[in-house]
């Protein structure tokens, strides 16, 4: 029994040293979603205005023609996926993971027919097991990403969808709603079908040297400001996954420490109780 008693308060000491673990990383997950929440915030006033600036070129234009608006057919397919570089974050990574490998599977027969360009270790490391082809890849960001960490995979997936490499390009992240809930999600990027008149400005521009000009410049531009803000809304959706993922273990590892308490302090009381009896019982013989 004594042997039994020391095992259960090793047990106990082993999991107070897990949940001081997890609660740690739990507050600094929630201080790393407050700064990756108002940096995605920060991000959405300019890509609203240069999409509002498209918008307005492609509604005062007759006849725009761009690789980025034309809609061709479909023989190779690209797709940017945004997973996290560490785990610990619940279903984050997975239930992404499982959404674009559930479209890939139903729409092509061949790895020939797509191409995959991947953010974060996760995701590259689980589409290298699987021999999927990845042409771009970035890990090791940084808590608080810059559009400088991702403009080479940014700027080549849009580049090689304009070069004709692909004839469309989806991009799949984890959209923010709250700490608890964040949704894989699927976004069509290329071609740019959402640019039109509904979200042009009525204010009147003056473009240098000319309409098409500015277009021509500002669309892969746009392609790629949309490709940040669905990875700043990944981070916040992965500091937001890990908060709520380490605050359930500690939540566990409290009531396994509980439950371990309570069988450790039933044998010991069992203990005690046996110790008094064989006294007893001498104390009989004896007499």
């Amino acid at each position: 029994m004594a042997k039994g008693m020391r095992d259960i308060k090793r047990e106990i000491k082993s999991k107070q040293n897990t949940k001081q673990i997890t609660k740690a990383m739990e507050m600094v997950a929630a201080s790393r979603l407050r700064r990756a929440q108002e940096a995605a915030q920060a991000s959405r006033p300019y890509s609203e205005k240069l999409k509002e600036v498209v918008a307005s070129i492609a509604a005062g234009t007759k006849d725009v023609k761009h690789p980025m608006l034309e809609t061709r057919p479909i023989k190779k397919t690209g797709y940017l996926v945004i997973t996290s570089d560490r785990g610990l974050a619940g279903g984050y990574n997975a239930n992404v993971l499982r959404k674009v490998t559930d479209a890939i599977r139903s729409k092509h027969k061949s790895n020939d027919d797509f191409v995959l360009f991947v953010i974060g270790k996760k995701g590259r490391d689980y589409f290298r097991r699987r021999n999927m082809p990845i042409v771009e890849e970035v890990t090791g960001l940084p808590d608080a990403p810059t559009f400088a960490d991702i403009k080479i995979v940014a700027s080549t997936a849009v580049q090689k969808f304009a070069d004709g490499t692909f004839d469309e390009l989806y991009v799949y992240y984890n959209k923010f709603v709250n700490a608890i809930t964040q949704i894989p999600t699927e976004m069509r990027l290329l071609p740019l079908e959402s640019v039109d008149g509904s979200a042009a400005s009525t204010a009147a521009y003056e473009y240098e040297p000319s309409p098409e000009g500015v277009l021509e410049a500002l669309l892969p531009k746009y392609a790629e400001t949309l490709i940040y803000s669905a990875l700043l809304d990944g981070k916040a959706s992965e500091f937001g996954a890990r908060m709520t993922a380490m605050g359930s273990a500690t939540k566990n590892a409290t009531k396994m420490i509980s439950n371990l308490t309570l069988t450790y302090n039933r044998a010991r009381q069992a203990a005690i109780t046996q110790e008094i009896s064989e006294i007893v019982a001498g104390a009989n013989a004896q007499s």
